[in-house]
């Protein structure tokens, strides 16, 4: 059943890629280096679907993550609103999982799904940036998980981007810290890095490559058993669908270092609704 969904999600990209309505040359790669700023000033909706794979004992799993952004301005200040809402569905046997943002423990059954923690991120940036962006602000994680598919903690770190777009090119990075304030004393504190470079380039007619990595480091694991590192990259185009600015993007990662529970490669669909003023 699950190879047979893959497929179609993936026979809808193809199609959707290779059908959706061209834009113009300058306004199609505007929108898309627009669309790949991720304190970009724009509202939008992305849906990433992810799979991961050759975790301990056969255990795999998939995620769909919502990420929707809504930026205000305040005087000269932007900020950048962004709330990310993970949907998991473990298989296998009980072996745990951490798939680098997400760490799940041993203890319940196999096979489970359910939501994960929410996370809340606000990032300050001029309204009217120089050459190079910038942006910084809080951020939160609240243990709203089912079915023990997340932490118990309440944590909470700060963000900071940094990202210029010379010509074609979109390059930056997006690095954050997450620590535990609140929560069970049974639960295992919180004390982790995320960190996710990003490198585009633009062709014509909304075409770009893309590599988008998450590179996670856990400060409470044993310095053995702290990083996941994955390399890779894809494509995706910015076409229209009727009148309504979609970014289609397709990735693949094989980690180069990972956790004990970690997997060995994944891969990611993701669909963006783009609503620019």
């Amino acid at each position: 059943m699950k190879q047979s969904l893959n497929r179609a999600k993936l026979i809808c990209l193809s199609v959707a890629l290779l059908t959706g309505t061209g834009v113009g040359v300058t306004y199609a790669e505007d929108l898309a280096k627009a669309s790949q700023n991720p304190i970009g000033n724009i509202v939008s909706l992305p849906v990433e679907v992810w799979h991961y794979d050759g975790m301990p004992a056969g255990t795999e799993a998939n995620m769909v993550v919502a990420k929707p952004v809504y930026p205000l301005t305040v005087g000269s200040i932007n900020i950048i609103n962004r709330l990310i809402i993970p949907y998991i569905d473990l298989d296998g046997p009980d072996a745990g999982a951490d798939f680098g943002k997400v760490e799940i423990p041993r203890g319940h059954s196999g096979d489970r799904n359910g939501w994960g923690n929410f996370q809340y991120q606000a990032f300050f940036t001029p309204a009217k940036p120089g050459k190079v962006i910038m942006g910084a602000g809080p951020v939160l994680d609240f243990p709203t998980h089912t079915d023990g598919l997340g932490s118990d903690k309440w944590s909470a770190g700060v963000g900071a981007v940094a990202l210029s777009m010379p010509g074609s090119w979109v390059v930056g990075g997006l690095l954050q810290n997450l620590w535990s304030y609140a929560g069970p004393d049974s639960a295992r504190s919180v004390n982790k890095m995320t960190f996710q470079y990003f490198i585009n380039y633009n062709f014509d007619k909304g075409w770009y490559l893309t590599s988008t990595p998450i590179i996670t480091a856990n400060w409470e694991a044993d310095s053995d058993n702290r990083w996941t590192v994955p390399v890779g990259g894809g494509f995706g185009r910015l076409v229209k669908l009727g009148q309504q600015p979609v970014d289609f993007k397709l990735q693949a990662f094989s980690n180069v270092e990972s956790t004990d529970n970690g997997p060995d490669w994944s891969a990611m669909l993701a669909v963006k609704f783009l609503f620019p003023k």
